[in-house]
């Protein structure tokens, strides 16, 4: 969809450490009659970009090949701009991955392999102040709805994640000990408790179910 000459073209600003996928976006939202304004490779690039450029919509991948990623990136700018519009772009779908870019602030998540049309809508949306749904992540996001939270997240308290992360990893109980300096057998009893409350017991459906939420890399 080509702009109206009436009216300004919507600047964007893309962050993503593929430089082939960033600049088929880029050329993808230009031919729909968009700015792009700027590409930052990495999340502190971005922020810096954004505060320098200003652009009236952020389009930011999630993972990044660096310690942050684009959630940071997204928390920075928008302490610094509470009114940032932001649209995140992802390879990944996990459930709670999906809710906690909304619960930042954000108002469209779209996958990388969605159609560049989607990524326009996207951020149209966000530039008006409206979420953007994609079908697929609409379903995603009633489905939870429907079913309630079921993520470890939610049902785990910090200390038990982050026991559970280190288990997912394929830690042993004593590394897990020796890595939080707990007890062997204070790791045992909550390592048991994890596993009862998540209902996963071997080990290879405990770090699909880490992968899954978005815990662990795949």
């Amino acid at each position: 969809m080509q702009k109206d000459s009436k009216t300004p073209a919507i600047r964007v600003m893309l962050a993503d450490d593929h430089p082939i996928v960033m600049t088929g976006f880029a050329m993808s939202l230009a031919g729909q009659g968009m700015d792009v304004v700027g590409q930052a490779k990495a999340p502190d690039e971005a922020v810096a970009m954004y505060e320098a450029h200003k652009p009236d919509v952020a389009v930011l991948d999630i993972r990044f090949g660096t310690g942050l990623t684009g959630l940071d990136a997204a928390q920075n700018i928008l302490k610094n701009d509470p009114d940032a519009k932001i649209v995140f772009l992802s390879q990944f779908d996990q459930d709670s991955l999906i809710k906690e870019t909304y619960r930042l602030g954000a108002h469209a998540f779209v996958t990388k392999d969605c159609d560049p049309n989607d990524l326009g809508e996207a951020v149209r949306h966000a530039h008006q102040g409206k979420l953007y749904f994609p079908p697929q992540i609409a379903e995603r996001l009633a489905s939870i709805a429907v079913r309630g939270d079921v993520s470890p997240q939610s049902q785990l308290d910090e200390r038990s994640l982050e026991i559970f992360k280190l288990m997912a990893e394929g830690l042993t109980n004593t590394e897990i000990a020796e890595r939080l300096n707990l007890s062997t057998k204070t790791i045992s009893n909550i390592s048991q408790s994890v596993k009862e409350k998540l209902g996963v017991h071997r080990q290879a459906y405990i770090t699909k179910l880490a992968v899954k939420h978005g815990l662990i890399e795949p």
